[in-house]
């Protein structure tokens, strides 16, 4: 800043070193000055509030001092060196005071501005990461609502009657509970352990359709890695019971096998006499988990015959 105040000296030729130097000096000792006023006026260090305004009192004050200070640091040179005229030179002086004032005003509003403008869109960025994270609690507590009940009521009948099936079926349904709390706090889970949940959840079913219900687990064939958000196929599989037929003289066959880099649930429509009134909660929660985690919606074919779900498998999200 001192240097390029004195720039109309260094347009004079004649001009020596020493004098470019004490000129340049009084430029700089008033730039650091009001530099460190400007700094120290900033909220960090104050308890005044910062203007959203360039044209305050606090702008005043700065130029009314620096008038004042660039007048004492010119008598101060003229002491130093009397055989450089600074005193008739004070007009320029203060015009330059004046300008350096107002650029470094103009540079710390700027940047103070642009400084709390970046603390906005964090909080902003903050307030919508935390909403979408309870959004995803959320989701994620929509999950197996009625399954307990119906597995409860399963073990009901299965003890009346005096089924030797009863206590496995307590520690099968233990076990799966078990696995639910634990799994239910990830955002996503490996494909083979989620897998491991459909599996345990089928068997629990079987207790109460038979061989009314077959799944056929053709993933084995191709190795895959990739996860995929908790309970999805828990999920597929609840919609599938609830819009088909499940009898032993009509059993509902549902496929799971991979096609690329998805995975695939369907099954052939068998629709009910009396079908369930549809609310889409169990696709809409999937398909807003998949939102959530990668920005992908799930794919949904429906034929005639065959109803088929896609998911693609998650290697990275954004929470990750």
């Amino acid at each position: 800043m001192g240097i390029l105040a004195s720039i109309p000296k260094i347009m004079q030729l004649n001009i020596t070193v020493i004098e470019l130097a004490v000129d340049a000096s009084v430029a700089f000792l008033f730039s650091l000055y009001v530099w460190y006023y400007n700094i120290y006026k900033l909220p960090k260090y104050t308890k005044n509030q910062f203007s959203r305004r360039f044209f305050t009192l606090r702008l005043v004050y700065s130029i009314i001092i620096g008038i004042v200070l660039m007048l004492i640091l010119v008598s101060i040179h003229q002491l130093l060196f009397p055989r450089y005229s600074f005193s008739s030179m004070i007009l320029m002086y203060q015009f330059r005071g004046v300008l350096i004032n107002l650029t470094i005003c103009m540079f710390l509003f700027f940047l103070y501005q642009n400084h709390n403008s970046q603390l906005v869109m964090v909080e902003l960025e903050k307030v919508k990461s935390n909403h979408l994270g309870a959004q995803f609690e959320l989701l994620k507590q929509q999950v197996n609502p009625h399954f307990l009940f119906n597995s409860l009521s399963t073990l009901k009948s299965m003890i009346e009657l005096r089924d030797p099936h009863s206590n496995e079926f307590i520690l099968k349904l233990s076990d799966f509970y078990r696995f639910t709390l634990e799994k239910r706090k990830q955002d996503v889970i490996p494909i083979q352990e989620e897998l491991k949940i459909l599996h345990s959840y089928i068997y629990l079913l079987r207790a109460r359709f038979e061989d009314g219900l077959h799944l056929v687990d053709d993933t084995a064939r191709v190795a895959h890695t990739g996860g995929i958000p908790p309970f999805t196929l828990q999920l597929l599989v609840e919609n599938c019971i609830k819009h088909n037929v499940v009898t032993l003289d009509n059993p509902l066959t549902i496929k799971v096998y991979y096609d690329e880099n998805v995975l695939v649930v369907e099954n052939r429509i068998s629709r009910k006499n009396k079908p369930e009134v549809s609310t889409t909660l169990g696709l809409e929660n999937i398909d807003k988990r998949y939102l959530h985690l990668i920005g992908k919606n799930i794919s949904i074919e429906k034929t005639s015959e065959i109803f088929r779900v896609k998911l693609p498998l998650i290697h990275e999200y954004h929470n990750n």
